[in-house]
């Protein structure tokens, strides 16, 4: 099987990316950001320098990685930060506004990347999260003996890790020096295969949303928006969850400001979404420049990335797209921590967070617009109800707290700097 891995990986390399590439802007971004990467790092001379690497899929992953990021740059200062992607939705936004010394693409999971990599690297320590587990470049890892961690780690006993064809991807798995698990179905579904080098910590999300209670969230262009009127703040919605939002605005008459915040930003989806709401709507490009009175309004629709964060400090209720659908609940850590009770779809069996918070009824599920309507109804009309399950959502927040401290401890304990 890892000889199919291995032959899959150099295909999609060498002829299906650049072939695909031709017809997908992302796929070509993806390919074409990887032409120059071991020039650059041959330029950026590392090996001469003490390096933590750090690897992530995409942002969501690299928002996970971020409070151990800062605690080593406070602890170890001597050390330099290097952060890798896998996509370029994480790549293209980080690229020059991280708080690593170095961000590049990880080039794809072949044996001869792998090696030449990690020789021009040469890494103290490598941390990867959640889910990137590359089997080659583990394998390099464990020959330089240069320690490797997986932070924030999920299992499941039916990944493709624990089927007889997958046994060098557990080999992969066992290649780490550490794993720490987000729960304990994860370290029970590592303990049935022998793996024992693991530890529930948490996930390091809570701690990274923690932090950003600790920020300055002000907007002043928000609360000018809001004037001091409760606000409804629908997050990194899509098009099925936007036909519920769009209904419910046009209908209702309650005194409530709408922020939208699509996660598809094309100009044709968000005028199409505009033009669905029949009530005064502005959005964040036709602003951002002018003083405008936005006390004016009902409806903000932000046409941007990188604002939803500090916008969801503001929110009396959050809605978070993605669960309507099948594209996958997006994070709604982000909008409890401020103690905003949560609306979401029904699609969420891969999201542990949102299923506790479900049963402590913090967060409601909805499958039809009659549920959406009802429960959104229900908050905007009763102040106590709505506190109530806004605080379940901040203490739920407060109480899984403290991966960070684990990871950290281990590194220290063990010098692995």
């Amino acid at each position: 099987m890892k000889f199919i891995y291995d032959f899959l990986i150099l295909f999609t390399e060498t002829i299906a990316l650049p072939l695909v590439g031709l017809f997908s802007k992302k796929l070509k971004k993806f390919s074409s950001g990887r032409k120059t990467l071991f020039k650059e790092l041959t330029t950026a001379n590392l090996i001469h320098q003490k390096i933590v690497w750090f690897h992530a899929a995409s942002l969501g992953e690299y928002e996970q990685g971020l409070p151990i990021m800062q605690e080593i740059l406070k602890e170890y200062p001597d050390y330099k930060l290097l952060v890798t992607f896998f996509s370029p939705s994480g790549y293209e936004v980080k690229k020059h506004n991280s708080i690593a010394d170095y961000v590049f693409y990880l080039p794809l999971d072949t044996p001869k990347n792998a090696k030449k990599f990690i020789q021009l690297v040469q890494p103290e320590l490598a941390v990867f999260i959640k889910y990137e587990i590359w089997p080659n470049f583990l394998t390099e890892l464990k020959q330089h003996q240069i320690p490797s961690l997986l932070i924030s780690g999920v299992f499941r006993s039916n990944q493709i890790y624990f089927k007889s064809y997958g046994k060098f991807l557990l080999n992969a798995v066992k290649s780490f020096n550490y794993l720490f698990v987000q729960n304990e179905e994860s370290l029970q579904s590592l303990k049935e295969n022998k793996v024992h080098n693991a530890m529930v910590s948490g996930d390091t999300r809570f701690d990274r949303v923690f932090l950003q209670t600790k920020m300055d969230n002000s907007l002043s262009f928000v609360q000018n928006f809001k004037n001091n009127l409760p606000c409804i703040v629908f997050g990194s919605t899509w098009p099925e969850g936007e036909e519920y939002i769009s209904t419910y605005i046009n209908e209702t008459s309650h005194r409530v400001k709408y922020i939208i915040a699509p996660h598809q930003i094309h100009s044709e989806k968000i005028n199409q979404l505009k033009n669905n709401i029949h009530k005064k709507v502005i959005l964040y490009s036709e602003f951002k420049d002018q003083h405008i009175d936005l006390k004016e309004y009902d409806v903000l629709l932000l046409d941007t990335i990188g604002l939803l964060t500090k916008v969801y400090s503001e929110a009396t209720i959050a809605y978070v797209g993605g669960a309507i659908g099948t594209t996958g609940l997006h994070n709604i850590l982000e909008p409890a921590v401020f103690g905003a009770p949560l609306i979401i779809g029904n699609h969420f069996e891969k999201f542990p967070e949102a299923k506790i918070l479900q049963k402590l009824e913090g967060l409601t599920a909805i499958s039809n617009y009659r549920e959406f309507k009802n429960e959104l109804n229900t908050l905007v009309q009763n102040e106590s109800f709505r506190t109530k399950k806004g605080q379940i959502c901040k203490d739920f927040i407060l109480s899984n707290t403290g991966a960070t401290n684990k990871v950290m401890s281990y590194i220290s304990r063990e010098k692995l700097l």
